[in-house]
């Protein structure tokens, strides 16, 4: 029995050397080994075996990127105003035997050194300039953060003002500012908006005062051109009426005058083409004051129509 319980103790702190000697490291992170108080090595990623009570380890590093965000620190500007400023930093260990070796505590190292680093940087800005120059302080902190943790196995990748809270009498008078600035804008838009109404209304009434008047004259054009058309029709048409009056007053003449007719008889036809010829508007007529010259005239037109087919017969 005795010896049954021995081997089973044996088994059991053999089996207990055996866990304490195997060690599992995850992705990502790295194992420090320290062999009776000194470092030994790197344990990488997998299974990693060391020797029981004389192999240890130290530390286990995280390799990735990490975020730490700081409580918000007073600082003061250039015209002496105290804000209160927050920062989050984004950093990741490089080389883990400095990161374990090199700093006691790294987390609170950085928030002091990014504390009296940023009191620095915005004691040389004023308020406004801090408060429109966060890129500025953010480059420039992270360039003096990197620049004092490299030493420790640490990159600061990123630095970002998270707020800038300033005094409760600096924020009303901003706020007084912004809605001043803003309502001046308003007003400048509302003007402008106006002025360009009234631009596009008054050329408005231009363009359609030019197009009435261009209208207008075309109109008067184009009635005085048609008056004129119809007065030279009116024209020529009593022309071609007179002329036609006349030339059938002249073939009744010939056609009398080769009938045998005598001066009565020229003489009621003369009187009947002077009545067709008073039917036209624009014929005046002016008959002598006794008929003794009534009928010299009409015997001086027998003469004509008598001379007439005279002229008219062609020569042999």
């Amino acid at each position: 029995m005795e010896t049954i319980i021995v081997n089973l103790v044996i088994v059991l702190f053999v089996i207990l050397i055996a866990y304490s000697s195997v060690k599992i490291i995850s992705q990502a992170t790295v194992g420090i080994v320290e062999r009776l108080g000194k470092f030994h090595k790197k344990a990488e990623k997998g299974i990693n075996i060391i020797i029981p009570f004389i192999d240890s380890f130290r530390a286990i590093v995280d390799m990735r990127e990490q975020v730490v965000s700081f409580l918000p620190q007073p600082v003061i500007t250039k015209d002496n105003v105290t804000m209160m400023i927050d920062t989050v930093i984004y950093y990741q260990v490089t080389d883990p035997f400095k990161y374990t070796y090199e700093i006691q505590n790294p987390i609170f190292a950085i928030d002091n050194l990014a504390a009296t680093t940023l009191r620095n940087i915005v004691g040389d800005l004023e308020l406004d300039q801090t408060l429109t120059s966060r890129d500025l302080v953010n480059n420039k902190l992270r360039a003096i953060l990197d620049e004092a943790t490299d030493k420790w196995g640490i990159k600061v990748n990123r630095v970002e003002l998270k707020n800038i809270m300033p005094p409760q009498d600096i924020q009303s008078a901003m706020e007084k500012q912004m809605r001043a600035e803003r309502e001046k804008r308003q007003a400048i838009l509302l003007a402008e908006g106006e002025k360009t109404a009234a631009i596009l209304e008054a050329e408005g009434k231009k363009q359609a005062a030019i197009l009435n008047a261009e209208a207008l004259k075309e109109a008067a054009i184009r009635k005085a051109e048609g008056n004129r058309q119809a007065a030279i029709l009116e024209a020529e048409g009593e022309a071609l009426a007179i002329l036609n009056v006349q030339k059938a007053f002249a073939d009744s003449l010939i056609m009398i005058k080769n009938a045998g007719a005598d001066d009565k008889v020229l003489a009621l036809k003369s009187l009947e083409a002077i009545k067709e010829l008073g039917h036209g508007q624009a014929t005046k007529l002016i008959i002598p004051g006794d008929l003794a010259g009534l009928g010299g005239a009409f015997a001086a037109l027998k003469e004509v129509v008598t001379e007439a087919p005279a002229k008219a017969t062609p020569q042999p």
